[in-house]
């Protein structure tokens, strides 16, 4: 890089967002992280500066159309160009479909399909005018396949990931890089660890999803010559059953 560039990490957490943020902070990029609550990502933030990069955090909700169109000015206007854009909100949860509220349907719709389409199209509007960048969504299982108990969980991943299809399709050919990465399996998280002993007990065999790793194959992405890039990445530990 000649001049300074940002990276836009929607949903920020303390695993994959967090790797991700550190890894293209250590190739220069400034880190721009955001959760919904910005004391959350006060250690991630500073643990980049530590490290002798730099990062910047921000409060912001992506189910908000108008609160995300302020994100993305102020980054452009206040901090550099946005070069990549990698939307990482989860919205995992499981209901039996009978129990499935309209209201958690809809938050969890919310949070992982509209908010992917509001930051992608944000992204969009950045990056035309330069005629490059990268836009990275992470999926999971359930954008494949829908299983008992995740039809919400489900319906939102499908929904992103034929997002992802159709920005890729529009934007590909203006030289914007979409891409779209199955996460297959579990990742070394607090999560997992308080609670599905048994599956993190795997991970000194390399049997879950190690979050630096994940963060690796985002920014290779983000590298690919565009003679031949990669729309659709699935990643899962090489015992996982799919």
């Amino acid at each position: 890089m000649t001049s300074p560039q940002a990276a836009l990490i929607v949903g920020a957490g303390d695993a994959t967002g967090g790797a991700i943020a550190r890894r293209f902070a250590r190739e220069g990029y400034i880190a721009c992280v955001t959760r919904r609550s910005a004391d959350k990502l006060e250690r991630l933030v500073q643990g980049i500066r530590d490290a002798g990069g730099q990062a910047h955090g921000f409060a912001s909700d992506a189910r908000d159309e108008a609160a995300v169109t302020a994100l993305v000015a102020q980054i452009e206007r206040d901090i550099a160009p946005i070069e990549v854009v990698v939307f990482n909100i989860g919205a995992n949860v499981r209901f039996n479909v009978v129990d499935t509220t309209e209201r958690v349907y809809r938050k969890v719709w919310e949070m992982g399909a509209l908010a992917g389409f509001l930051v992608g199209r944000e992204a969009a509007r950045a990056m035309l005018p330069r005629g490059r960048g990268t836009i990275l969504f992470t999926g999971a299982t359930a954008s494949l396949r829908g299983g008992a108990g995740f039809a919400a969980f489900a319906g939102a991943k499908h929904a992103l990931r034929s997002l992802a299809q159709s920005l890729a399709r529009e934007l590909g050919p203006q030289g914007i890089h979409v891409a779209h990465v199955v996460i297959d399996g579990a990742i070394d998280t607090q999560f997992i660890a308080e609670n599905f002993p048994q599956r993190y007990a795997l991970k000194d065999r390399d049997g879950i999803l190690n979050p630096e790793h994940i963060a690796e194959a985002y920014w290779q992405l983000h590298r690919q010559p565009r003679s031949a890039w990669t729309h659709e990445m699935d990643l899962r530990p090489w015992m996982e059953t799919w």
